[in-house]
């Protein structure tokens, strides 16, 4: 019984959270886009619904990825030595050659 109340107030939450961004959204790009673009229109609730999926979608995905994922990396990296970190920096840096420096 505990749990089922936890799921439907969890629920809830949620969709009061989306419902809130929507209308962010729709006041938002009501406010902004159309004096910025000529013959922007004005978008609806539903639209500004779709325009968040949308966006979820092609720059958020499903995935999840909120801040335990940023904790987890953040631990990781607390946990390396100074010379795994620098290893590391140096491998993600653009146009950095991997095993540069290695056998010496």
């Amino acid at each position: 019984m505990r749990f089922r109340r936890k799921f439907f107030a969890r629920a809830l939450l949620i969709v009061l959270i989306i419902a809130l961004m929507g209308w962010i959204v729709m006041r938002l790009w009501n406010w902004i886009i159309p004096t910025l673009i000529v013959d922007a229109h004005l978008i609806d609730y539903p639209r500004a619904i779709g325009l968040l999926v949308l966006c979820r979608i092609l720059f958020g995905g499903f995935r999840g990825h909120g801040g335990c994922y940023k904790a987890r990396h953040w631990q990781q990296w607390q946990q390396m030595t100074q010379q795994e970190r620098e290893r590391l920096r140096n491998d993600s840096m653009p146009g950095s050659r991997p095993n540069e420096g290695a056998g010496t």
